[in-house]
C-alpha cells in the first residue's frame, strides 16, 4: 500500500467522523451571541462605566483633601 492512499484513506476517515461537532457548534454559536455583545460594550458601555468610577474617585480625592484641612 503507497502511502498515498494511505493518507486519502486516513483523510476520508477523518471527513466522516462527526464527534465534536455539536460542541463546536456550541462555541460558534456561543461566540456569534457574545462578540457583538463584547464590541458593544467596549464602544459604548466603557465610557460611561470610566466616567463613573472617575467620578466617584474624584469626590472621594476631594472628600478626602477637606476631611485632611479641617473643612467640612
Amino acid at each position: 500500500m503507497t502511502s498515498v492512499s494511505r493518507i486519502k484513506r486516513v483523510l476520508a476517515r477523518l471527513h466522516r467522523d462527526e464527534r465534536g461537532g455539536v460542541s463546536l457548534e456550541t462555541i460558534l454559536i456561543i461566540g456569534a451571541i457574545a462578540l457583538p455583545i463584547l464590541i458593544w460594550t467596549i464602544k459604548f458601555g466603557w465610557p460611561k462605566v470610566r466616567n463613573y468610577f472617575d467620578t466617584g474617585l474624584q469626590n472621594l480625592q476631594n472628600d478626602t483633601n477637606n476631611a485632611t484641612n479641617g473643612n467640612n
